[in-house]
């Protein structure tokens, strides 16, 4: 492989983990309402909030209307900012992630963080440091697409400016590598031997992976595919 002008990189268990187990237990009781029916509820509104349909603080307002929760004044604001302490309290990047990303920042190489996500996940990047070593964020909240969809991988191309055949894409999910090789990007899966299952989130139908798919078990491994070994001192 020569060595591509801009890297695509997706966020959850990719470059980092997140242990979503707290939101689940902890925001329904802070609304006051069955765990059950408001992670259904939740989980119902996930494809509108990850294309930024609906944003977080209307999606709990929808829901405590609908479960009849006491909505005391200030709760919504609450909920918002629960989630966003639970969010940065679960999130652990990988032990290669900046050393991944400063690796090819050094190389020249563009950086996209492209990411299927709801309203929450730029903050997280930002105060992990992610958003200082990337040169773009693509997020499908504010993106309006998500992942497969061909857009989002174009709006990353377009901002970075580099054509699809020089680039190369990393995710967790093949049917995301599927949606990035069916424009030209080289795709890698990653499967890490130490993550946590994704949030739960409604899928289309996978579409399996693509021909050739590159299958990586760390960001150190991606490196050395992408990166080409330097040329012998003479």
């Amino acid at each position: 492989m020569r060595q591509p002008g801009a890297c695509l990189v997706d966020v959850y268990e990719t470059i980092l983990t997140c242990d979503f187990g707290r939101h689940a237990r902890e925001l329904p009781a802070l609304a006051g309402v069955p765990q059950r029916a408001w992670n259904a509820e939740l989980l119902a509104r996930s494809p509108a909030l990850t294309v930024g349909q609906l944003s977080s603080a209307a999606a709990y307002t929808e829901i405590l209307q609908l479960l009849g929760a006491n909505s005391r004044p200030g709760l919504v604001a609450e909920l918002i900012r629960t989630d966003q302490e639970l969010l940065l309290a679960s999130a652990r990047l990988f032990d290669d992630t900046i050393w991944f990303l400063e690796t090819l920042r050094r190389q020249g190489i563009k950086i996209a963080i492209v990411s299927n996500c709801r309203d929450n996940t730029r903050e997280l990047l930002t105060r992990r440091g992610v958003a200082d070593l990337a040169d773009v964020l693509v997020l499908s909240c504010e993106a309006g697409y998500a992942k497969p969809a061909p857009q989002i991988y174009q709006q990353a191309l377009d901002q970075v400016g580099v054509a699809a055949d020089a680039a190369v894409f990393i995710d967790d999910q093949a049917r995301c590598c599927a949606g990035a090789a069916a424009l030209g990007i080289t795709a890698m899966q990653i499967t890490r031997p130490d993550g946590c299952p994704p949030e739960p989130a409604p899928e289309p139908a996978d579409p399996g992976p693509p021909a050739n798919l590159a299958m990586v078990a760390s960001l150190r491994e991606a490196a050395a595919l992408i990166i080409p070994p330097a040329a012998p001192a003479r």
